[in-house]
């Protein structure tokens, strides 16, 4: 991992000193999927269950050069199997989180939301890209941009919250989200400034808790302090935001590959508010991006652990 992603490399040295997170890996029947998941095992961060069709699995590996009787593999018939399967293994124990392999991302999340056998919880699922920005001082969250389309603000509610919440686990000791639109005023005519000034007062009122939080505010001036102080917003989030919280699913995904595709960045995903993390990634990913995704998810894991074990006290 050169200088350029250094931000990145401190998210795997911190999961690297944790126990191996137990990841059941869905249908790794590619060899982008699969290489990932071996190469995490490898450097130390999880210790994955390969869930899908045995013998595409192992055709796979062969192609890889890799040797998977070190890895156990529960058989799964297709790729709707594997996900069902996999959130099995998470219900009973022996998986504390899912990882994205080669199916649609509906055909695991399907598994995932249903109400009888999935893995809800009280909290909205959502989506958080943790993008390493060049030339950018500290990792920039961005949510949601995979899962939620047009989210109501009952749930961006859950989302922020989701979102302060990944801050924390990946040891951000500040997050600071700023709730985006196209302008930082409050405009009748839209509904972005009206959804973002109630979350800051939602925040105010205890609903959100963890983070400040500020908006409506557009782009520049919720990133770059040059932009804010022009614009006269005397906040302690515009112009340092680490958090970014778009209007809808279409705005958060041009955003994320406008950084991505024009400014060098790269974008680790993982989706929150289900029982465990889920490792969501893409076929594009480079390594690094996909062994970052890996990291997040045991930090995630093992904020949650410290959770549980407070409350137990």
């Amino acid at each position: 991992m050169d200088h350029a992603h250094e931000k990145y490399q401190r998210l795997v040295d911190a999961a690297r000193a944790l126990p191996k997170l137990k990841v059941a890996v869905v249908h790794p029947c590619d060899e982008a999927s699969l290489s990932a998941a071996v190469e995490a095992a490898e450097m130390g961060l999880i210790e994955p269950v390969l869930v899908g069709p045995p013998a595409r699995i192992a055709a796979v590996a062969k192609r890889l050069g890799v040797d998977l009787s070190r890895f156990r593999v529960v058989e799964a018939a297709h790729s709707h199997d594997a996900a069902d399967k996999a959130v099995a293994l998470v219900r009973g124990g022996e998986a504390e989180a899912l990882m994205k392999g080669s199916l649609h991302t509906d055909e695991l999340m399907g598994a995932v939301v249903r109400r009888d056998s999935g893995l809800r919880t009280a909290r909205r699922i959502s989506h958080c890209f943790v993008m390493d920005v060049p030339r950018h001082a500290e990792p920039l969250i961005i949510t949601d941009a995979a899962v939620n389309i047009a989210p109501k603000l009952e749930d961006k509610v859950d989302i922020v919250q989701n979102a302060i919440d990944l801050a924390h686990a990946l040891r951000i000791e500040e997050a600071r989200v700023a709730v985006l639109s196209a302008m930082e005023t409050v405009n009748a005519a839209v509904p972005s400034t009206i959804e973002a000034a109630a979350l800051c007062k939602m925040a105010d009122r205890g609903q959100i808790k963890g983070g400040l939080i500020d908006g409506p505010l557009a782009l520049d001036n919720a990133i770059d302090l040059g932009a804010a102080k022009i614009k006269n917003i005397a906040s302690p989030v515009a112009g340092r935001a680490n958090v970014l919280v778009v209007p809808d699913l279409e705005a958060g995904n041009m955003l994320a590959k406008s950084l991505t595709f024009l400014a060098g960045a790269d974008a680790a995903g993982i989706v929150l508010g289900a029982r465990v993390p889920i490792i969501l990634t893409s076929r594009a990913d480079s390594r690094l991006t996909r062994l970052a995704s890996c990291a997040v998810a045991s930090l995630v894991a093992e904020a949650s652990r410290a959770k549980l074990a407070v409350a137990a006290v």
